[in-house]
């Protein structure tokens, strides 16, 4: 497998991967959630061509877009090769609003974490095995996933309370060796803080 399209033919035999026809740049493919951790695992690990940096996860949401057909949703996987200067890949899941949900690589990709997290947050997509699958732009409280195509622009949402981060940090402190001498208690909602009004729709 020494060039790109090696690794297309390898991942539509082992994995029945289909080439992206939209990509104008051809280095997508599709392939089912089934193989997802699979494919990612052989891209980065097995292929002659190694993609060792995860680039980004994006979602996808097809609902107004011009003549699709298929599932609403998709989620992309962008890879770059740092042992083949220019060397990219992109893998794309489709995910339909019947089941929401797709494996992790977070253990693949450390970065995948918080990637993931933000795709949960804007689309609701589930990512299957994920350590710590919570909001991560928007506030604790937010209903709803604001990047949906059906989701109100205008809508507003009030905060009542913060999502409580420190035994989260406390934990990766002792991880590095540190220790906590003082453990933090959390802290309790004040309603003479919360702010005045009513949830705009």
């Amino acid at each position: 497998m020494k060039t790109v399209e090696d690794i297309f033919s390898a991942l539509e035999e082992r994995f029945g991967a289909k080439r992206e026809m939209l990509d104008k740049w051809g280095m997508t493919v599709i392939v089912s959630a089934n193989y997802l951790h699979n494919a990612a695992q052989f891209l980065k690990c097995e292929s002659d061509i190694k993609f060792e940096m995860l680039v980004d996860i994006a979602g996808i949401d097809y609902l107004t877009y011009p003549n699709h057909e298929g599932p609403r949703f998709a989620v992309s996987y962008s890879f770059k090769s740092m042992s083949n200067a220019g060397a990219r890949f992109r893998l794309k899941v489709l995910v339909s609003e019947d089941n929401l949900s797709v494996p992790t690589i977070s253990d693949l990709y450390a970065n995948a974490n918080w990637y993931e997290r933000e795709v949960w947050d804007q689309f609701g997509i589930k990512f299957a095995g994920h350590p710590d699958l919570r909001r991560l732009l928007n506030h604790v409280e937010f209903v709803g996933h604001p990047l949906r195509k059906d989701y109100p622009a205008q809508k507003r949402q009030w905060l009542s309370t913060n999502d409580y981060l420190l035994p989260e940090l406390e934990q990766r402190l002792e991880v590095l060796g540190y220790k906590v001498i003082k453990r933090s208690k959390e802290v309790e909602t004040n309603d003479n803080e919360f702010l005045e009004g009513s949830i705009k729709a």
